[in-house]
């Protein structure tokens, strides 16, 4: 399949991106998420652009060699802003955007500044954030949830580049044996995340992420944070597997009952399904959301 292999300039940055199918058919954005890459897209992709769909497919900064800068910002804030650069670059006006774990995080901060800019946002394993009323109201499913992003405190750790990359990033893939318990992923297709974190600049980068979450005393993050709790007016689609090791599958399905996506919200779960479900259920994945996109 033809593929324009994309770089943006941006804060002193190197960005990558893959750009597939033909410019006259509508824009579809894949977000990777942690710890991945933009080829856990691999087999869905192709399924996308053979129903008449151009998709592009970027690495998020710090995930490359070329992106990894000591004084770089890493977070919401940042990854929003190089998403809009990529569409400036494209002179694209409205496409549908797709989000998978930070990718998810990244599409919601995104949603809530230029809802007009989307025809539709998809978000895989993470729920839908809602009110905060919402979030009060279900915070029975919370404890249970705080003990599986227990390793969020590691990714806080001045060792944690260190214990993601060596090894050959073994850590990395013992965490996708948690978090994906029913996929039995094969060294092929791990091959590009063990290859991206066994460098430990790439794997100190993307645990920024998680410190920009937490350092809300920075303005830049308190403001990104804020926006994940505003209204998102447009058309959502929700999908999470069953057995995800890493999210609360009842808070998921809680969160999904909120009445904080007023252009809709329709939460789908998988059985036999962890984390990483667009590799592991490529198929399924793609058919939902081209239906998705075709209802919008």
């Amino acid at each position: 399949m033809k593929v324009d292999q994309l770089t943006l300039q941006r804060d002193g940055l190197t960005l990558l991106a893959n750009l597939y199918g033909d410019s006259k058919h509508p824009l579809v954005v894949l977000l990777h998420g942690f710890p991945d890459t933009p080829h856990c897209w691999d087999k869905v992709y192709p399924i996308l652009v053979n129903a008449g769909y151009q998709v592009l497919v970027p690495w998020l900064r710090g995930y490359t060699l070329e992106s990894v800068h000591a004084d770089a910002h890493y977070g919401l804030a940042s990854a929003t802003a190089d998403l809009q650069a990529w569409l400036e670059k494209l002179a694209i006006q409205k496409f549908h955007l797709v989000g998978h774990d930070w990718g998810a995080a990244i599409a919601m901060t995104y949603a809530s500044q230029y809802s007009t800019s989307l025809h539709s946002m998809s978000l895989l394993a993470v729920p839908p954030i809602p009110a905060l009323k919402d979030i009060l109201i279900n915070l029975k499913y919370f404890p249970k949830q705080l003990f599986m992003s227990s390793y969020m405190l590691l990714m806080q750790s001045k060792s944690a580049k260190k214990i993601l990359s060596q090894h050959q990033a073994e850590f990395v893939e013992k965490i996708w044996k948690k978090w994906s318990p029913t996929w039995a992923f094969t060294e092929a297709d791990f091959k590009e995340t063990r290859r991206t974190f066994s460098h430990p600049a790439i794997a100190w980068a993307a645990t920024r992420y998680y410190r920009s979450l937490f350092a809300v005393h920075y303005p830049i993050n308190f403001k990104a944070n804020q926006r994940l709790l505003s209204q998102i007016k447009v058309p959502t689609l929700a999908v999470a597997g069953l057995d995800d090791g890493c999210m609360n599958i009842q808070l998921h399905q809680a969160l999904a009952q909120t009445d904080h996506f007023p252009q809709g919200l329709r939460s789908i779960h998988l059985p036999n399904c962890g984390h990483f479900l667009q590799a592991e259920q490529p198929q399924r994945v793609a058919e939902l959301l081209l239906e998705h996109f075709q209802q919008t």
